[in-house]
């Protein structure tokens, strides 16, 4: 899966409290000058005659994202770990890879990655890399192992990209640096021990990881990269 330079954002929720402090983060002092409307020169910036940007829906859906990731981050550590796989008899292989990992993930001695090809609801072939213990902080995973719902690669994910529309995306989260310009190709750089995962499957996926692929009815092409975490 290649990535486009659209799909090079870094994720800016974190740096402006606003979308319009987004946009005028990319207006510079030659705009203003030949537009006189900051406005005018926010419209242009958003219409991409300045470069691809977030859209508003995006922008807003990842700070959403961000902060309900902090609230669960603060509530989860007050609570015991409830798993949304207990109690589920789990007939699909990859159901049951995501169930043996759900506690390691969310008590994180684990962070994996899931490469999930398929096609979404409109018929459209889509894949992409999903930071499992970032998803598991911020949704409700019990209509995936109820299969009411599909885990699918979404815009908000670490990579995305959609073989349609050729629209792809990546977003660091909050436990893996995405780096897309290494010679060596994609690379998820983990923000806790620093260490590199290498999802290029002719090669090693890297010191204290591991590369699993599953065989499963409900996708056309799933593999799963778990890197453990040491604790000293």
């Amino acid at each position: 899966m290649e990535l486009s330079t659209a799909g090079r954002f870094v994720d800016a929720v974190t740096q402006y409290k606003t979308y319009e402090d987004y946009l005028d983060s990319k207006v510079t002092e030659i705009d203003l000058f030949y537009l006189k409307n900051r406005e005018l020169a926010r419209k242009l910036v958003e219409h991409g005659h300045k470069g691809t940007v977030l859209s508003r829906e995006e922008f807003e859906e990842r700070k959403a994202a961000a902060h309900h990731a902090k609230a669960n981050a603060v509530y989860n550590r007050s609570r015991p770990t409830t798993l949304a796989s207990a109690g589920k008899e789990l007939k699909d292989n990859f159901l049951k890879a995501l169930a043996e990992r759900e506690e390691a993930n969310r008590s994180g001695k684990m962070t994996s990655i899931i490469f999930i090809r398929d096609h979404n609801t409109l018929g459209q072939e889509v894949s992409g890399y999903i930071d499992y213990a970032h998803r598991l902080e911020t949704q409700d995973f019990e209509p995936y192992f109820s299969e009411k719902k599909k885990l699918m690669p979404g815009r908000l994910d670490l990579c995305y990209y959609n073989w349609s529309t050729q629209v792809s995306t990546s977003s660091s989260s909050s436990n893996y640096q995405v780096i897309y310009d290494d010679p060596s190709g994609l690379l998820f750089k983990n923000k806790r021990d620093k260490k590199i995962l290498n999802v290029d499957p002719s090669s090693g996926p890297g010191e204290d990881s591991k590369r699993t692929l599953l065989q499963s009815d409900l996708y056309v092409h799933v593999v799963v990269y778990d890197h453990n975490i040491r604790t000293v």
